[in-house]
């Protein structure tokens, strides 16, 4: 009987206790709303867009691009030559802007702009006052902070644009043409080829590139290592990997030379394959070698060196002999 008053009991209880809960139903709490990331902020690992904008520099509007290419042109003018074209430090010594906290932390020019315009005694090296007008230094802030808003990440270079043409025909021809008639008639002419060395005649026709054609005069031609070989034998002198017994050597007019002779009177003449203080190994036109101790002087080596007077050359070439031989060079077509 006890037992049967219990569950009777206990049944009214949960039957109590639902009827309170279908009168107050749980409330759920509100739907947070969707976090939209900052733009350009991270896309998650390995896949972001940029750096977080967490910066004041980062997170100001874009300015009027008639005024940020006025700046453009004021700081390449005036600033690149320290900063660099890409704000990443130049060649004068300046700061990589685009790391600067002064630059970071300003949003209007209010900290860049003094600096512009007083300079920084107190920086190595020193920044001296700019004479720009407000309106001109507003310009360059802006073009900074254009250009360090296109980092992808904190004090990565911006994306460039397209390479600026270098131009090296800024010789003067005639001064060029003085220069080869003094150092280089002698190995090599503007008309039919010597016995001394080739015509140039053309080269420019051949050679349209004006850097490729001031590096190659400068370098005689010589894509590889000395005397014009893809690499290095023991000594300095290059390893043809063509001296096989029965092989023929292929051209190459920048190839060392050298004449031996022996105590006997025997001369052997072909390209140098490797020497040093105690060895000499010489390829001969057929493809075979002839090797040779060397005890001092004998037997006697006379090395001939196409390339000897293109090396002398770079001893004494000055920046504007090289650019008055290209524009020279240039006109032979």
């Amino acid at each position: 009987m006890l037992t049967r008053s219990f569950l009777l009991a206990t049944a009214c209880a949960a039957l109590v206790v639902a009827q309170i809960a279908a009168q107050n139903p749980p409330q759920n709490p509100p739907a947070a709303p969707p976090q939209t990331p900052p733009a350009g902020g991270r896309q998650g690992r390995g896949g972001g867009q940029g750096a977080p904008q967490g910066f004041p520099a980062q997170q100001r509007a874009p300015a009027d691009p008639a005024l940020i290419a006025k700046g453009k042109t004021q700081y390449e003018l005036i600033c690149a030559g320290c900063h660099g074209r890409d704000l990443r430090g130049g060649d004068l010594g300046g700061p990589n802007l685009l790391r600067s906290l002064l630059v970071l932390g300003d949003q209007l020019g209010e900290a860049i702009g003094p600096v512009i315009k007083n300079g920084r005694a107190d920086k190595t090296p020193p920044m001296p006052p700019i004479p720009l007008s407000d309106e001109d230094i507003n310009a360059v802030v802006e073009y900074i902070h254009s250009t360090a808003a296109k980092s992808p990440r904190q004090g990565m270079p911006p994306p460039s644009e397209a390479t600026p043409e270098l131009n090296v025909l800024v010789g003067d021809a005639a001064a060029g043409e003085k220069y080869f008639t003094a150092k280089c008639a002698s190995c090599h002419s503007v008309g039919e080829p010597t016995a001394a060395g080739s015509s140039l005649q053309g080269i420019a026709t051949r050679v349209t590139d004006p850097k490729v054609l001031q590096n190659l005069w400068v370098s005689g031609g010589a894509a590889g290592g000395r005397g014009g070989g893809g690499g290095r034998g023991r000594g300095g002198a290059p390893s043809t990997g063509s001296g096989q017994a029965g092989g023929g050597l292929p051209p190459n007019p920048r190839a060392i030379t050298a004449t031996v002779t022996t105590p006997s009177g025997e001369k052997v003449e072909g390209r140098v394959g490797r020497i040093d203080d105690f060895f000499v190994s010489i390829l001969l036109e057929d493809g075979t070698i002839r090797s040779f101790t060397r005890r001092g002087a004998i037997p006697k080596v006379e090395l001939h060196d196409p390339m000897e007077g293109h090396r002398a050359i770079l001893a004494q070439l000055t920046d504007k002999d090289m650019h008055d031989v290209t524009a020279y060079l240039a006109t032979l077509k």
